[in-house]
């Protein structure tokens, strides 16, 4: 986490965020969505930046190179769980993102599998298909960043998605059992832990038409009632196509 004082950078309005965008305005980042819900949930209001991955420039005030950053006042940080937490510290009056420090500790453990588990396993399903919708200022900084990260080309990955949907349906098996039983992760509500795990559907059905889980699913279930969520916060967000 990089937290610095923004001085009068702040002062523009009470929270702002950097937010990663794709072509026709495709905001997709599943980090940048976990902030998105968080802030919607607090009913705190937020404008939201456009930013790109070659827009480095934008947020190296915050001493980052990665999206969300937000800017609250005269602080600025990033990384999507530090801001969460920071959220609820400084907004305790709000409903709360945990639901106290067992729920804080559980949430963690939902934090972690996400990005070690669920991540993986989508991103090799869409990463062709995300390619396909960037915009063109990012093509070629993605292309070589993810193609040295994964050791395959777009091509390969795109050549792959059937083998990799299959695999990812098998990752899902936790989720899915307990969506079985359960209305939300996070218990009788939704709260953050909802919101880790939404943010990397989103991501998906933001940049790919691949079909990650099918109507019959309760985790499709699920997501229905998550993107229903806010006024339909998440299906104002055009699906991709």
């Amino acid at each position: 986490m990089t937290t610095v004082t923004v001085n009068d950078r702040g002062k523009e309005m009470a929270i702002k965020v950097y937010d990663l965008c794709g072509a026709d305005d495709r905001r997709f980042s599943p980090f940048c969505w976990r902030i998105r819900m968080a802030l919607a949930h607090k009913g705190l209001d937020a404008e939201f930046e456009a930013t790109h991955f070659t827009e480095k420039d934008k947020i190296a005030f915050a001493d980052s190179k990665t999206v969300p950053v937000i800017v609250d006042g005269e602080t600025a940080m990033n990384e999507s769980w530090d801001i969460a937490d920071y959220l609820e510290k400084t907004y305790p009056e709000k409903p709360s993102l945990f639901g106290g420090d067992a729920g804080r500790a559980v949430t963690g453990f939902i934090n972690a599998w996400t990005n070690s588990t669920l991540h993986p396993a989508l991103i090799k399903c869409v990463l062709a298909d995300i390619y396909d919708r960037l915009d063109p200022m990012d093509l070629d900084y993605f292309r070589e960043s993810r193609e040295k990260r994964f050791g395959k080309t777009i091509e390969e990955m795109r050549d792959g998605q059937a083998a990799a949907l299959e695999k990812c349906d098998q990752a899902l098996t936790p989720l899915r059992t307990i969506l079985k039983s359960e209305d939300w992760i996070a218990g009788d509500a939704p709260a953050f832990a909802d919101y880790l795990i939404f943010a990397a559907f989103q991501w998906c059905r933001i940049m790919s038409p691949a079909e990650i889980v099918k109507a019959d699913d309760p985790i499709y279930e699920w997501r229905e009632r998550m993107l229903d969520l806010y006024d339909g916060l998440g299906r104002s967000f055009e699906a991709a196509r």
